[in-house]
């Protein structure tokens, strides 16, 4: 279920399912783009008219502002819960990679990071969308620092590692198998990627 407090008002459908409403307008901003993506377009997916947008919504940024929540809890909640829960280091790591190929190259959702692939396309104007998107790629890069600090600290890897830039690089790995998804890689071509990156916790 949604986190975030429906915002009520006038306008909306009887039955209105916020999450299904939701996984509609994911789907469209996911396909089309932040910024290419129309209120018509999110209408027509989601099955309401703009008055019962604006009403359950606010207005397109908040719409997408809570679809990107919607996408970071359905899709990414469980796969970086099993890394931090995960005491091997190297078994937790490949595991985050293989689950994030699965998602990143599913054919039932379009293909790539909803958070990557709009990283450029929202104007200058959405203030708020960019810096969510900003502040989601930057959380990626700490959660791979604190599962790794959690490693150093445990004896995993060497004291001298440099988690840091290990964080960066995975980050970057996670951003490029995005990029490669959305070009059509498979899910074996993603996995081979990933596993080859863990050759980084060896060096």
């Amino acid at each position: 279920m949604s986190t975030i407090t429906p915002i009520r008002g006038k306008g909306r459908p009887r039955g209105f399912d916020r999450d299904q409403a939701l996984q509609k307008a994911l789907e469209v901003f996911w396909t089309r783009g932040y910024g290419p993506a129309t209120v018509a377009e999110l209408c027509a997916a989601m099955g309401i008219n703009p008055p019962s947008l604006y009403a359950a919504f606010g207005n397109k940024d908040a719409l997408f502002l809570e679809a990107l929540r919607h996408y970071e809890d359905t899709y990414w909640a469980a796969p970086w819960k099993a890394l931090d829960e995960e005491a091997d280091l190297r078994r937790g790591m490949e595991r985050f990679f293989f689950e994030a190929a699965a998602i990143l190259s599913s054919r039932d959702v379009p293909c790539g990071c909803l958070v990557v692939q709009n990283s450029g396309s929202v104007s200058l104007d959405s203030e708020e969308v960019r810096d969510a998107l900003r502040m989601l790629r930057e959380a990626s890069r700490t959660s791979f620092l604190t599962r790794l600090a959690q490693a150093r600290a445990s004896g995993d890897l060497p004291p001298d590692a440099d988690i840091e830039a290990l964080a960066a690089a995975f980050a970057a790995v996670l951003q490029g198998m995005s990029a490669q998804a959305r070009d059509g890689a498979s899910r074996e071509s993603l996995e081979r990627l990933a596993k080859a990156s863990l050759a980084m916790l060896s060096g």
